[in-house]
C-alpha cells in the first residue's frame, strides 16, 4: 500500500525542466508579437508559454514603432506602453526564457514592413544609427551575460548573440495541417521550429498594414483561453522540452519497409537514431485510421524490430519511441541507478519524459489510442505499476528480464497519460508533504520527511536562484523548511525545488508560484471586438449611477493554503464608497467578494479614477475607475482601453455603450448592449480608414474632423445618430438579432445613418 501511496503521490507531479543541455540543440520558438499584445498580458501570455515547455520567444523589434518624430527612441514605454522593449526583455529574463531578435526590416504585417517614413533599405547610415541604439540596449541582455537573448536574425547587431539554427521551418498554428508538418521538420532533427499566430494580434491605433484589419485572430484569445489550433502547438512544446537536447545526435535512418512492401496512401514515416535515443515519427494524412505493425531499425543490434499494433488516427502525429535509454544520457537526467543495457525496447504511444524518483520510473505519454511499452531492465520491479491514476497488472518475462505496461487512452486535448512502476525498494528516500505552491514574497513552510534519520542529517534543500530557506528539524525524520520567495517573481511561474544528500537527488517538487492574492472588479466593462473576443482595460473600469449609487463587487481570490484575513479599503476623489474599509477571512485557496456601493457628489460624472487598498495578508495598491452615468443621459468619456498609447473615445448610456478610435479615420469599434454584453460589430468595427482624426465631445456627443470632413456622433438612449458634412462611407453592416436584442439600421440620407439596439 505504500508503494501504491507513492506512486499516486509521483503521478501527481509535474515532470521538471530539464537543465540547460549542451548544444547543438533542436529550438523551437512562438513568435510574440510584443507590440501587438497589451501590456498588462505580457506576462501571464509568457508565462503559458513557458508554463507548456516552449523556451524561446521570437520577436522582431520595428524600427517606426520606437523611433519617434522628433529623432529618439521609446524602448521604456513613456509614449506607449507596448513600447517598453526594456520591461520587455527583463521579463524573460525573469522566465529565463530565451529571445531570437529580428532587429531590422521587413516586420512582416506592420505598417510599412517596419521601415520609418524617408528611409529605405539602402540608408545603411540611418541603419547604423539604429543598430547602435539597440546594441546599447540589448548588449547586456545576451546568454553569455546571463540575459535571454541568445540568437539574432541577420549580422547587422553587433552583440553577443548567435544566428539562429537552420533551416527554420515556419508555421502557422491556424495551419489546419500544422502537427503534421511540424513533425516532419522536427523528424530532420536539424535547425529550428518557428510558431506564429499563436496569440490574438491587436494592432495598435494607426498602426495596421491595411485599413479593414485591426484584429488577427490566434490560437489563443485575448481573454487567455485556448482555441483547438492550439492543440499542436502544446502536443511539440511537450514532446520537445526533454528530446530536443538529444537532436544533436539523431540522425534519420532509412526505415524498414512494411510487410505489405508500403505504408498505405497519406501515413509517412521516418526514424531518426543515435545510441542514447531513437524514435520513429509517424504521420497519418489520410482520413482512415491506420492500424498495423512497424518495421523499424533496432539501434542496439542493427536488425529490424517489429512494432506491433502501431495506432494512429485520421490526422494525427506521433513520436514513438525506439531503443531509448533509461539512464542519464537518455531523457531522464536523474536515471544513474540504471544501467547502459537498460532501455524502452519501444512504445506505441508518444513518449514525452521518463523521471526516476525514490525507486520509482515515471513515464509520460501522449496517447490518443490505447498503447503499450515495452522496457528492457536488469531485475524485476518490486511494486505495483500505475497507470493514469489507477494500480493495474502489467507482463513480467524472467527470460528476457522484459516488463510489458499498458498505456491507456487519454481523449483530452494534449492527450496526456503519466504511467509509473516501482523498480526497487530505495534504500534512502526523501519527499516532500504536501507542497503544491509558493506564495510571492512571504516566508513559504514547507514539510519533508525522510527514511531514516541518518538521510534527514545528511540532506539539503535545493532551491532556484534568488530563493533563500531556514531549517527547522522537526522530528528525527521530518525537517520543515521556510522558503523565501522573492518578491519580484512572477505570478503563475513554477519553479522545482529538490532534496539530495551526498549529492545524490533523493525527492523533488514543482510548484507554482501565487501573489499572496488576485483581485478582480467583478464589474468591469469589456471593450469587445467582433462577438467573441474581449479585453478588460487595465485599469479595470465599471459603470455606475451616481445619484443614487451602484453596487460593486471586489472579489478576493486568498492564494496562501490557509485562511487569511484582508483589509479593503476603497477611496477617490469626488466618489463615496460604503462602507469605506471591510475586513474580510477568506479559506485557504478560496475566493469570496467584498460588496462596495458607490455614489458621486453632485455634478460628478464621466470617468473617475478612485484605488483599492488591500493589507493584512496582502499588500496592493491598485487603480481602479467607474463611469459615472446619470440617469436619462449620455456621457462621452475618453481613455486608453487597449493600452496601446492612443486613447479611445465612448459614448455611453445606461443601456449601450459605442467605442470609437481617434485613429484609423475614426473608426466605430463597439456597438455593446450592456446588460447582457452584447457587442454587434464584427471584429474590424465600421467606418475604418487611414489616418488620424481630431475628436472632442460636445455636449453628449462626438465631434471627428478629418480631412475634409466632420461627423458628429450622437447617442440617445439606445440610438446612435451619425451625420457628416460629405457621404457617410459603406458601414459594411447587416440588421442583426441576438435573443431578444435587436440591432436595425437606417440612412435617411447619404450624409446621416441611425443605428439602433432594442
Amino acid at each position: 500500500m505504500r508503494a501504491v501511496a507513492l506512486l499516486l503521490a509521483f503521478a501527481a507531479v509535474a515532470p521538471a525542466p530539464v537543465a540547460a543541455p549542451a548544444k547543438p540543440e533542436y529550438v523551437q520558438a512562438v513568435e510574440f508579437a510584443y507590440y501587438l499584445y497589451p501590456r498588462a498580458l505580457w506576462e501571464r501570455e509568457l508565462v503559458w508559454l513557458k508554463a507548456i515547455g516552449v523556451r524561446t520567444v521570437e520577436f522582431s523589434i520595428p524600427w517606426n514603432w520606437h523611433q519617434l518624430p522628433a529623432g529618439d527612441f521609446d524602448f521604456t514605454g513613456r509614449t506607449s506602453p507596448r513600447r517598453d522593449l526594456v520591461a520587455f526583455v527583463k521579463l524573460l529574463r525573469k522566465l529565463d526564457l530565451r529571445a531570437w531578435v529580428r532587429p531590422l526590416p521587413p516586420v512582416p504585417g506592420w505598417l510599412d514592413n517596419g521601415w520609418p517614413a524617408g528611409i529605405v533599405a539602402s540608408d545603411t547610415r540611418a541603419q547604423r544609427g539604429w543598430l547602435k541604439a539597440l546594441e546599447a540596449l540589448l548588449a547586456t541582455q545576451t546568454a553569455s551575460h546571463g540575459g535571454p537573448i541568445a540568437y539574432v536574425e541577420g549580422r547587422g547587431l553587433a552583440i553577443d548573440a548567435a544566428l539562429p539554427p537552420a533551416p527554420v521551418t515556419a508555421i502557422s498554428a491556424g495551419d489546419p495541417s500544422a502537427l503534421a508538418r511540424s513533425r516532419q521538420a522536427i523528424a530532420s532533427a536539424r535547425g529550428a521550429l518557428l510558431w506564429s499566430d499563436v496569440e490574438d494580434a491587436l494592432y495598435p491605433a494607426g498602426w495596421e498594414p491595411g485599413s479593414s484589419l485591426l484584429l488577427r485572430r490566434g490560437a489563443v484569445g485575448l481573454s487567455g483561453d485556448e482555441r483547438p489550433a492550439a492543440i499542436a502547438l502544446r502536443r511539440d512544446a511537450a514532446l520537445l522540452r526533454h528530446w530536443a537536447p538529444l537532436f544533436g545526435a539523431l540522425r534519420v535512418a532509412v526505415i524498414r519497409k512494411p510487410a505489405a512492401g508500403k505504408l498505405p496512401e497519406g501515413v509517412t514515416a521516418t526514424e531518426v537514431v543515435s545510441a542514447a535515443a531513437s524514435a520513429v515519427s509517424i504521420t497519418n494524412r489520410s482520413k482512415q485510421p491506420f492500424h498495423d505493425d512497424l518495421r523499424v531499425l533496432d539501434p542496439a543490434t542493427r536488425h529490424t524490430l517489429i512494432v506491433p499494433g502501431v495506432t494512429v488516427p485520421p490526422g494525427e502525429s506521433l513520436w514513438l519511441p525506439v531503443g531509448v535509454s533509461i539512464g542519464p544520457n537518455g531523457l531522464c537526467r536523474e536515471c544513474s541507478n540504471f544501467s547502459a543495457a537498460e532501455h524502452i525496447v519501444y512504445a506505441t504511444a508518444e513518449l514525452l519524459s521518463i523521471e526516476f524518483e525514490n525507486g520509482i520510473l515515471a513515464m509520460e505519454f501522449a496517447a490518443p489510442e490505447a498503447g503499450e511499452v515495452v522496457l528492457q531492465l536488469a531485475r524485476q520491479p518490486v511494486g505495483p505499476f500505475l497507470a493514469a491514476g489507477k494500480p493495474t497488472h502489467f507482463d513480467w518475462d524472467d527470460k528476457t528480464l522484459r516488463a510489458r505496461l499498458a498505456i491507456p487512452a487519454n481523449a483530452a486535448p494534449g492527450n496526456r497519460v503519466r504511467i509509473g512502476i516501482a523498480i526497487e525498494a530505495p534504500e534512502t528516500s526523501a519527499f516532500f508533504n504536501e507542497a503544491r505552491r509558493l506564495v510571492i514574497g512571504q516566508r513559504n513552510p514547507v514539510a519533508t520527511a525522510y527514511s531514516s534519520e541518518d538521510v534527514a542529517a545528511r540532506s539539503r534543500l535545493r532551491l532556484p536562484e534568488g530563493f533563500s530557506a531556514t531549517r527547522t528539524v522537526k522530528s528525527p525524520t521530518e525537517i520543515e523548511y521556510v522558503v523565501s520567495v522573492p518578491g519580484d517573481a512572477i505570478h503563475g511561474d513554477w519553479v522545482s525545488l529538490a532534496l539530495e544528500a551526498d549529492g545524490m537527488l533523493l525527492g523533488r517538487a514543482r510548484l507554482q508560484l501565487f501573489r499572496p492574492a488576485s483581485i478582480r472588479l467583478m464589474e468591469a466593462m469589456q471593450i469587445h471586438f467582433g462577438s467573441e473576443t474581449e479585453l478588460t482595460p487595465d485599469p479595470p473600469a465599471a459603470p455606475i449611477e451616481p445619484k443614487s449609487g451602484s453596487n460593486l463587487e471586489i472579489s478576493i481570490r486568498n492564494n496562501w493554503p490557509s485562511i487569511e484575513t484582508f483589509q479593503v479599503t476603497a477611496s477617490g476623489e469626488g466618489l463615496e464608497f460604503f462602507p469605506p474599509k471591510t475586513e474580510i477571512s477568506v479559506g485557504a485557496i478560496d475566493e469570496r467578494r467584498v460588496p462596495l456601493r458607490v455614489f458621486a457628489r453632485e455634478g460628478v460624472e464621466g470617468l473617475r479614477d478612485w484605488r483599492l487598498h488591500v493589507s493584512g495578508a496582502a499588500s496592493l495598491d491598485l487603480p481602479m475607475r467607474v463611469v459615472l452615468v446619470p440617469r436619462g443621459r449620455t456621457v462621452p468619456w475618453t481613455a486608453d482601453l487597449d493600452s496601446d498609447g492612443s486613447a479611445e473615445w465612448v459614448l455611453e448610456s445606461q443601456k449601450v455603450r459605442a467605442v470609437f478610435s481617434a485613429a484609423e479615420g475614426g473608426r466605430w469599434l463597439e456597438f455593446n448592449w450592456k446588460d447582457t454584453n452584447l457587442n454587434f460589430l464584427p471584429e474590424q468595427g465600421a467606418f475604418g480608414a487611414p489616418g488620424a482624426v481630431e475628436v472632442h465631445a460636445a455636449g453628449d456627443a462626438l465631434e471627428f474632423t478629418g480631412k475634409d470632413w466632420k461627423r458628429t456622433v450622437r447617442l440617445a438612449d439606445t440610438t446612435l445618430t451619425f451625420e457628416q458634412t460629405t457621404p457617410l462611407p459603406a458601414d459594411g453592416l447587416a440588421p442583426d438579432k441576438r435573443g431578444n436584442i435587436a440591432f436595425s439600421i437606417a440612412h435617411p440620407a447619404p450624409e446621416r445613418a441611425v443605428y439602433t439596439l432594442r
